[in-house]
């Protein structure tokens, strides 16, 4: 069935071409293959209830995202992902990453354009995520998305990168200026086929204050059978985000834990998470942890069901926060 909607599409667009009618049925077939396409549409119901305030509720959709690749050769191809969702500034459609790949080998790639950053265990889409939340410490750690060009080598069981961009752990990936390039590295090992261990180190320089970023990442899972589970460490110097909340010389650190176990159709996942920033004189200006209980039920091999039951501890300001979400994940 997905294939059926992938050539379905691809016909449409080739058929409004005028090169179509120049195409025979064998070449109209070889084009097909050439095409691809995948997405998601994620929606929820969010309950919150801080014991400082009045609990808060909502049922939206969330997100949704189209995701089109064209493979021109066996080495060069293309990827474009089209999302809209609720920025917190109102609803909003644009292109989330355009890139342009090339493959010089089996072992070597290059891509460039915009593209979301290799660093952090948790992903930026909800279909790469084991709960429904993720913990909200990566905009002080993850690079985000990034605009320049990147380089991977990828071994049997050593992989490394590099990325050179014009802005790194900017959330919408809209900087476009090269005068003070940001840098990514990683390193990743894979010493058995179930144990994966990748660290990032990601370097840049504050708009905004003049300071210099650095930001580490490393991250460790281990994935056999029906178990995953993987660990995190981070800290970050003169983030965006970190002087957002702690001016210059702004600190942060931050960790989890996660565990998650896969029956045949449903899943069950345990999250512990802390982060904490310091500003510049090393006073605390922000302190969470938070424990995370999620089950998840496939229906079928599109639609996933997830809830989550979220524990959050502010120390900084002594606010615990209770949460619960029900949230519907349909992919394709």
């Amino acid at each position: 069935m997905k294939g059926f909607h992938k050539n379905a599409l691809a016909l449409a667009v080739l058929m409004a071409s005028p090169m179509a009618n120049a195409l025979t049925a064998d070449e109209l077939a070889a084009q097909f293959d050439k095409f691809s396409i995948s997405g998601f549409v994620d929606m929820s119901y969010y309950y919150e209830d801080p014991d400082d305030g009045s609990s808060d509720s909502s049922a939206a959709l969330d997100q949704a995202e189209v995701q089109l690749g064209f493979a021109f050769t066996d080495q060069l191809s293309t990827h474009a992902d089209i999302e809209w969702h609720d920025n917190g500034d109102g609803e909003e459609m644009h292109l989330e990453q355009m890139t342009i790949n090339y493959a010089f080998n089996d072992k070597f790639s290059a891509k460039a354009g915009r593209f979301l950053s290799y660093s952090g265990w948790e992903t930026e889409d909800p279909t790469g995520l084991f709960q429904y939340s993720g913990t909200g410490y990566g905009k002080y750690f993850y690079g985000a998305y990034q605009q320049g060009v990147s380089g991977l080598y990828t071994g049997d069981m050593f992989s490394a990168a590099v990325s050179v961009v014009a802005d790194t752990g900017n959330l919408k990936g809209d900087g476009s200026d090269f005068s003070n390039p940001a840098i990514e590295t990683m390193l990743a090992f894979n010493p058995i086929e179930s144990v994966t261990v990748k660290g990032f180190y990601l370097a840049d320089k504050n708009d905004d204050t003049g300071e210099d970023i650095s930001m580490v990442n490393v991250w460790a899972s281990y994935a056999e059978g029906p178990i995953t589970l993987a660990a995190e460490y981070n800290t970050s110097e003169e983030t965006y985000a970190a002087t957002a909340v702690g001016g210059v010389g702004a600190e942060a650190d931050g960790y989890l834990f996660m565990a998650n176990y896969a029956f045949e159709q449903a899943g069950i996942t345990l999250r512990y998470h802390a982060w904490e920033v310091e500003d510049g004189s090393g006073a605390t200006v922000e302190d969470i942890s938070g424990v995370t209980i999620s089950p998840s039920y496939a229906i079928n091999d599109y639609l996933l069901i997830v809830a989550e039951y979220r524990m959050d501890t502010d120390d900084a300001t002594d606010v615990d926060t209770d949460s619960f979400a029900l949230e519907a994940l349909l992919t394709f």
